[in-house]
C-alpha cells in the first residue's frame, strides 16, 4: 500500500507540475503576444542572431519545442531558411535549461525569521494570492495572463514540492536506490531519457522530475550524464510530429532537433566515457543536488551548441542528405503549404501567406485564361487537356484558400486586417470563375472540332482583337492585385467598358454576315456563347480591380465601388476608354449598310 500511495504520490506532483509549467508558458506567450514570433521571423538573418533569438524566445515561453514548432512552421512556409532554423533551434536548446534553474527555488527553505519569508511555501503563496487577485478581480485581458502566470508558477512549485516529498523517504530504499544506481549504464541511462521525455513531451518536465530525485542523494554525476543527454533526445519528438505533412524542409529543420541533440549526446558521452576508461575523474561519483542538475543540463547544451555552431552549413547538408527533394511536387502544392496553421495565432503572418497563396491561383487563372483562348481556331487535345488539369487546380486553390480564410477571420484582427481578408474571399471566387469561363471556351473550341465548325475570316480577326483586350484586363486586374496597386487597378473598368462595346459591335457584324450568308447558321450560337464567356471574363476582372481598390478605402462593398467608378467618369477613365478605343477597334458595320447587304443577300 506505501508503493502504491508513493506512486500516487509521484504521478500527481508530475501532473501538477506539467500543468502549471504548461498554465505559466500559455500566459507568458499571451503576454507576449505576436512579438516574439515576429521577431522570430524578421531577426534571424544570420545563425548567430538565431542562436541568440532562439535562446531569448524559449527562455520566455518555456519550450524549446515551441520554439521549434514555431520555426518549423516558418520553414514550411517559406519564410525561413533551414540555415536559419539551425541557429534558432541550438538557441532552443540553451533556453530550455532556464527552467531548470527556475525550479531550484522550490528547493528553498527556511525555519524562520527571513529565511521563512524566502521559503518555498511563502513565496508560492504570496504568488499564487496575487496571481488569484489579478484573475479574478480585474478585467484586462493582460492582467488576467499575468495571472495565469502566477498561479501557473505556484502550482508548479507545488507540483515539484510534492515530487521531491514522496521520493524523499525512498532514499533509505535499497531497491530504489539500486533502481537509480543502475542508471550509471549509458545505454540504459540514456534510453530512459529518451522514453520519459517523449512520454512527458517536454524537456524541462523531464528535468524537473530528475531534479525531484536527486533530494534522495542516490543520483550521482555518472547516473545524471546519460539520462540528460537521453533528455534532449527525447524533446524532439513534438518537433518530428509537428513536421509531419510538411514539406521536405519543413522535414529537414524538425530533424536538425534530433540531430543536434545525437551529436551533442556522441560527442560529450564520448569524451566523458572514454576519457574515465583511462582516468580516474575525481567528480564522477558526485552527488547532484538540483541545483547540480540544472547546472550540468546548462553546461551540456551550451557546450555543444559552441561545438556545433561552426558547422552550421554541415549540418544543413547532412539533414538534406537524409531528407531527398521531392521530385513530383508541383507548383500549388508549395502554394498549399504557405497557408500555415500555425500562424492564426499571428493574423499579419496568415494574411500574407494566404496572398502569397491567392497569387499562385491568380497566375494559374490568367495562364489557363490565355490557353483557352489561344485553341479557338486553333485547336489541340494536348492544350485542351491541360486547361482541364489546371481548372480542377483553380477548385482547389479555391478550397484551400476559402477554409484557410474563414479560420484567419475568426481570429482577433485589425480593422484593415479584417479588410483584406475579406477582399481575399471576394477575389479568390472571381480567380476561380475566371477558370470556369476558361473551360467553357475549351469545351466550345472541342465541339467546334469536333463538328468541323469554322468562323470565317472577319469572325477570326475580331475575335483576335477580343482576345487581346481580353488578356490585358485579365494582366492588369493580375498585377495590381498581386502588387497591391490600386492606381494600376482603375485602368480595369475603363477596358472592361470598351470590351462589352466591342463585343456588342462584334455580335451586330456576326448577324449581318448570317443575313449575307458569309457565315453559316450553325455558327451563331458557337459565336455568342463565345463573346458571353468573354464579357464574363471581363466582368470578374473588373470585380478584382474594385476589391483591390476598395481595399484601401474605409469600407468594403465592390459593387458600390464599381458602379461609383461607372458614374464618376473622371479624366483619366475617359483618357483610357479611349486609349483602348485606338488599341482594340472593331469596326462596326452601320444599321443601313447592314440592310444593303441583307437585301443583296435575299436577292442572290
Amino acid at each position: 500500500m506505501t508503493i502504491i500511495t508513493t506512486i500516487l504520490a509521484i504521478l500527481s506532483g508530475v501532473a501538477l507540475f506539467l500543468f502549471g509549467m504548461s498554465l505559466m508558458g500559455n500566459g507568458l506567450q499571451r503576454v507576449a503576444g505576436n512579438s516574439l514570433e515576429k521577431v522570430l521571423f524578421r531577426l534571424t538573418s544570420t545563425p548567430i542572431k538565431g542562436v541568440l533569438l532562439g535562446t531569448a524566445v524559449t527562455a520566455v515561453i518555456q519550450s524549446s519545442s515551441a520554439t521549434s514548432v514555431m520555426v518549423v512552421g516558418f520553414v514550411n512556409a517559406g519564410m525561413m531558411k533551414v540555415a536559419q532554423g539551425i541557429g534558432v533551434i541550438m538557441g532552443a536548446n540553451i533556453g530550455t535549461s532556464i527552467t531548470g534553474w527556475i525550479l531550484c527555488l522550490s528547493y528553498i527553505e527556511g525555519s524562520e525569521g527571513i529565511a521563512a519569508l524566502l521559503s518555498t511555501a511563502t513565496i508560492s503563496a504570496v504568488v499564487a494570492i496575487i496571481g488569484v487577485v489579478l484573475k479574478l478581480f480585474t478585467k484586462h485581458t493582460r492582467y488576467h495572463n499575468i495571472g495565469d502566470i502566477m498561479i501557473g508558477f505556484a502550482i508548479l512549485m507545488v507540483g515539484m514540492q510534492q515530487m521531491s516529498g514522496a521520493v524523499a523517504p525512498l532514499k533509505d530504499n535499497e531497491n530504489f536506490v539500486g533502481i537509480l544506481t543502475a542508471f550509471t549504464n549509458p545505454a540504459l541511462g540514456i534510453l530512459v531519457g529518451i522514453l520519459f521525455t517523449a512520454i512527458l513531451q517536454s524537456a524541462s518536465a523531464s528535468i524537473g522530475v530528475l531534479q525531484a530525485l536527486s533530494v534522495t542523494g542516490a543520483i550521482t554525476f555518472q547516473s545524471a550524464l546519460p539520462i540528460i543527454l537521453g533528455i534532449g533526445i527525447g524533446a524532439s519528438v513534438p518537433v518530428l510530429i509537428s513536421a509531419i505533412g510538411t514539406n521536405t524542409n519543413a522535414k529537414r529543420t524538425a530533424l536538425v532537433y534530433l540531430v543536434n541533440d545525437m551529436l551533442g549526446a556522441l560527442i560529450w558521452g564520448g569524451v566523458f566515457y572514454i576519457t574515465s576508461a583511462f582516468i580516474d575523474i575525481p567528480f564522477i561519483d558526485q552527488t547532484m543536488s538540483p541545483v547540480l542538475i540544472a547546472l550540468l543540463n546548462t553546461v551540456y547544451r551550451v557546450l555543444t551548441v559552441i561545438v556545433l555552431f561552426p558547422f552550421v552549413k554541415a549540418i544543413e547538408k547532412l539533414v538534406t542528405v537524409l531528407i531527398k527533394e521531392k521530385k513530383d511536387e508541383s507548383p500549388e502544392q508549395a502554394d498549399f503549404e504557405l497557408l500555415e496553421e500555425r500562424f492564426f495565432g499571428i493574423p499579419e503572418l496568415a494574411i500574407s501567406q494566404s496572398h502569397k497563396c491567392i497569387n499562385g491561383m491568380a497566375r494559374t487563372a490568367q495562364k489557363n485564361v490565355s490557353r483557352a483562348t489561344s485553341l479557338i481556331g486553333n485547336y489541340s487535345e494536348e492544350r485542351f487537356d491541360k486547361v482541364c488539369k489546371k481548372e480542377d487546380v483553380l477548385d482547389k486553390y479555391e478550397d484551400h484558400l476559402g477554409t484557410y480564410l474563414m479560420r484567419v477571420s475568426k481570429t482577433q484582427m485589425n480593422l484593415k486586417q479584417s479588410k483584406q481578408v475579406s477582399k481575399f474571399l471576394h477575389t479568390i471566387s472571381d480567380f476561380e470563375r475566371l477558370g470556369d469561363h476558361a473551360m467553357n471556351i475549351a469545351f466550345i473550341c472541342k465541339d467546334m472540332s469536333e463538328k468541323g465548325v469554322e468562323f470565317s475570316g472577319d469572325a477570326e480577326e475580331e475575335f483576335d482583337v477580343i482576345k487581346a483586350a481580353t488578356e490585358e484586363i485579365v494582366d492588369i486586374a493580375v498585377t495590381s492585385f498581386q502588387n497591391d496597386d490600386w492606381e494600376k487597378a482603375v485602368h480595369v473598368e475603363p477596358l472592361r467598358e470598351w470590351i462589352g462595346k466591342i463585343c456588342a459591335s462584334s455580335r451586330s457584324n456576326h448577324v449581318a454576315r448570317l443575313q449575307e450568308g458569309r457565315c453559316e447558321i450553325k455558327t451563331g450560337i458557337v459565336f455568342n456563347d463565345l463573346i458571353m464567356n468573354y464579357e464574363r471574363i471581363s466582368a470578374h476582372c473588373s470585380n478584382i480591380a474594385a476589391a483591390t481598390i476598395e481595399a484601401e478605402q474605409s469600407h468594403f462593398n465592390t459593387h458600390e465601388m464599381i458602379s461609383e467608378i461607372r458614374h464618376n467618369k473622371d479624366a483619366e477613365y475617359k483618357f483610357d476608354y479611349k486609349t483602348y478605343a485606338e488599341k482594340f477597334a472593331i469596326e462596326e458595320a452601320s444599321e443601313e449598310e447592314g440592310k444593303k447587304r441583307g437585301r443583296k443577300a435575299a436577292n442572290a
